[in-house]
């Protein structure tokens, strides 16, 4: 059985996720599909760079033109207009359904209400598009994520300051194992939050298992521990179990 695991020791966002999952398929094969995505006007960058000396994956979406802010009606029509998988249509707009009853129950509104700011905006439609791209390559047949770390402080959003988590990260954490993290700032992302929260089949330390492959993924923050996604690829080891 394969087995996909996400370290999430420094927390998550959309771009550390297709980061560090880069490792673990081919990067022409991924360029290829991402391309496919119905929005024009947009290219990606996958480069590398070092986090407290450890070596990771950056991704970034490159995009021309002007941020429009989006319903879920308008993401949905991107996502079914765009030539992928079913598998992989399903998957995208199951993340962005968690994300808009998420903001939806922060601000009072319908999920259809909900304008979707920061999480609209072209780089985190291809993020969330292109982690379901990379699981649909990958194929697991589990998904497992460490318990996400909490931070405190204050971010910074189109509705002024907000604390850490984000009213919409805390909602979407609803349900999900957390522990208190010491690092100041927003290490986990609504993006982030509403992966782990669509993706993983259960929560806890790494299953017994082979591993295959490890990708390092680079968040955009310089901390006191290194700003990466950590996530595992192989196969899950039966124990021996005793009579």
């Amino acid at each position: 059985m394969k087995v996909l695991y996400f370290d999430c020791f420094s927390g998550i966002s959309g771009d550390m996720s297709i980061a560090s999952l880069l490792s673990h398929v081919d990067v022409e094969e991924f360029k290829k599909k991402v391309k496919k995505i119905a929005l024009d006007n947009f290219d990606i960058e996958i480069g590398k760079t070092q986090k407290n000396s450890i070596s990771a994956k950056t991704f970034k979406v490159l995009y021309e033109g002007e941020h429009h802010h989006r319903h879920m009606k308008d993401v949905r029509e991107i996502i079914e207009k765009s030539d992928l998988e079913e598998k992989v249509k399903k998957m995208s707009v199951d993340m962005f359904e968690k994300l808009a009853e998420a903001e939806a129950k922060v601000h009072g509104k319908s999920p259809e209400e909900v304008h979707f700011h920061e999480v609209g905006a072209v780089d985190s439609i291809v993020d969330i598009i292109g982690t379901a791209i990379l699981i649909d390559m990958i194929k697991p047949d589990k998904i497992v994520s460490s318990p996400l770390p909490v931070s405190s402080g204050f971010v910074d959003t189109q509705h002024g300051l907000m604390p850490v988590p984000a009213p919409a990260t805390a909602e979407l954490l609803k349900g999900i194992p957390v522990y208190q993290s010491d690092v100041k700032g927003e290490i986990v992302t609504p993006t982030g939050a509403a992966i782990v929260k669509t993706l993983a089949n259960e929560f806890g330390g790494i299953p017994d298992m082979k591993i295959n492959s490890i990708g390092y993924g680079a968040g955009t923050k310089d901390l006191e521990i290194p700003n990466v996604l950590r996530t595992y690829v192989g196969e899950e080891v039966k124990k021996n179990l005793k009579h």
